[in-house]
């Protein structure tokens, strides 16, 4: 038989191979009844049966071998199909129970898989020189995988993560994807804390080299939270708890470290909790207002501005600094809301002012990545009525560095509107020459630090002289912040400093105190 031939013999046979199998159950069992009729037969014809009487006992036979026929076909058939049936839901249940306890993307276990053997592992304490180790994992720079490659090359991204994870660990351990870049590993029975910073630091170097996806690398890296058992308690949701705080911390460090959870950490966890309680509260209240800080020329000594800062009196809290409350609102998602907040009741006490009085606002970094800030900003000009070319929005250069793009298209919607824009906290960062010269500035800010030194530290000076003279060869405004002193006045002046605030001149005033100022400035001006 040729190859062709017996390749459509073949299909055939496995196309109908269930009739096959009733048609060799058929022809067993009349093999098996003719047996019996012959055997039947000649038993008769030794008893001396007539030829009617041996034709009736053969239709009878015939009867009963075609029901008994039916009878075997339907029950081997039935057989057939309900050991299919078990393995079919065997299967079944198989994959149910696969995909209830593992991540169908990485193929490791998951949330629910972690839990219950977190589970076992609290209800089994390590020996007395031993610990069970819970670490949260936290990938690096992930979102922009999937926003500038896909979700495709995420995913395998993910996957390879899986694979670099499964080799760093010991046999026994652990790992689980929790969900979207997040991992987690159950390291049981190893030796304390020094054993579990170096499974840690096998992990961070596991997933430190570029990986391959969507056709570009990509350096991920993690960051990892640790918590210990019995340390840290044996409650599976408070290890857990306490391994995502003390991950918080380590994503705050930078790329690629690893913390364990301490108590201190758990109490500004806390605090931060009852701030951001309280925050939300005085935004929905309105109990939370800007206080305006003077910002004078240097040759006039005339007020030409205030910087709007954030202030705010808690009636449980107390008073309540912006460098801690404003991370709060950053991270909780209230800086939208804080900001509309104060930047509208800042234009509204703007516009009471005289003349052509500018007023200043710090904007969060985070505003800069929304694509609709600029818009909002100006609605909320139109709402207020102040003019767009005395208001001037302080950014510095954290939010610039954060997305470059997103920076530039935002303030070039600001700047055509009129908003002045200026880079807060000169000289603090490493990139500040490549901002001057990539993004259209009105003005820049010296920061503090260099001020308060600047009379006592000869290096000091000369960094304030140069940024001076820096920003006046730009055709910039240049601001000092933090000047506290006159001798500080007098240096600045000597350089050329455009404008100055601090202390020297005024503490932070609230809405009717700056409008005080002016009219106290203008009786001064009558009765000169």
């Amino acid at each position: 038989m040729s190859g062709p031939s017996l390749k459509r013999t073949i299909a055939f046979v496995l196309r109908h191979k269930f009739r096959f199998v009733d048609f060799s159950i058929a022809l067993i069992a009349t093999l098996a009844t003719l047996y019996v009729g012959i055997v039947i037969d000649i038993f008769a014809n030794a008893a001396g049966d007539t030829p009617a009487e041996m034709s009736l006992e053969r239709d009878e036979l015939i009867a009963v071998s075609v029901v008994f026929l039916l009878g075997l076909v339907w029950a081997v058939r039935r057989m057939i199909r309900e050991r299919e049936e078990a393995a079919r839901k065997a299967r079944t249940a198989w994959e149910i129970q696969r995909l209830a306890f593992h991540d169908a993307l990485t193929g490791l276990p998951n949330r629910r898989q972690f839990d219950a053997a977190l589970e076992e592992a609290a209800a089994s304490p390590p020996a007395s020189d031993a610990s069970h180790a819970v670490m949260m994992l936290d990938l690096n720079s992930f979102k922009r995988v999937n926003d500038v490659f896909g979700h495709a090359a995420g995913d395998e991204v993910l996957m390879q993560v899986a694979a670099r994870l499964r080799r760093a660990v010991r046999g026994n351990d652990l790992v689980a994807r929790l969900g979207g870049d997040e991992f987690a590993v159950l390291a049981t029975h190893i030796s304390g804390a020094e054993a579990a910073t170096g499974l840690a630091l096998r992990i961070i170097d596991a997933l430190t080299p570029p990986i391959r996806a969507g056709g570009g690398e990509h350096a991920v890296g993690t960051a990892i939270g640790i918590s210990l058992t019995p340390q840290d308690g044996d409650v599976p949701a408070e290890l857990l708890r306490k391994a995502d705080i003390a991950l918080y911390r380590a994503k705050g460090q930078g790329h690629s470290a690893m913390r364990f959870f301490e108590e201190e950490m758990d109490q500004h966890v806390r605090e931060r909790s009852r701030i951001e309680g309280a925050l939300r509260r005085a935004i929905q209240t309105r109990t939370i207002a800007p206080s305006y800080q003077p910002l004078v020329d240097m040759k006039t000594g005339m007020v030409k501005g205030f910087e709007a800062l954030a202030r705010w009196d808690d009636p449980e809290l107390g008073k309540i600094g912006p460098d801690r409350f404003i991370p709060v609102a950053e991270d909780s998602g209230l800086i939208t809301a804080l900001t509309d907040l104060l930047l509208g009741q800042a234009c509204r006490d703007a516009a009471t002012w005289p003349g052509k009085t500018m007023l200043s606002f710090n904007v969060s970094p985070l505003l800069l990545r929304d694509p609709n800030f600029g818009m909002k900003v100006i609605a909320l000009l139109g709402r207020t009525g102040f003019p767009a070319e005395r208001l001037e929005l302080e950014i510095t250069e954290s939010a610039l560095v954060r997305d470059l793009a997103a920076a530039q298209a935002t303030l070039g919607t600001l700047r055509q509107a009129g908003v002045r824009i200026a880079l807060d906290d000169f000289g603090t960062g490493y990139s500040s020459l490549y901002h001057l010269r990539n993004f259209k500035l009105d003005s820049i800010k010296i920061d503090r630090s260099f001020i308060h030194s600047m009379a006592t530290d000869p290096e000091s000076a000369a960094i304030v002289k140069a940024l001076v003279g820096l920003g006046a060869g730009l055709g910039l405004e240049v601001t000092a912040e933090g000047v506290e002193t006159e001798e500080q006045r007098l240096l600045l002046a000597e350089h050329g400093c455009n404008q100055a605030q601090g202390f020297f001149y005024s503490k932070a005033l609230g809405a009717q105190e700056a409008l005080d100022l002016f009219a106290s400035i203008e009786a001064a001006r009558r009765s000169a």
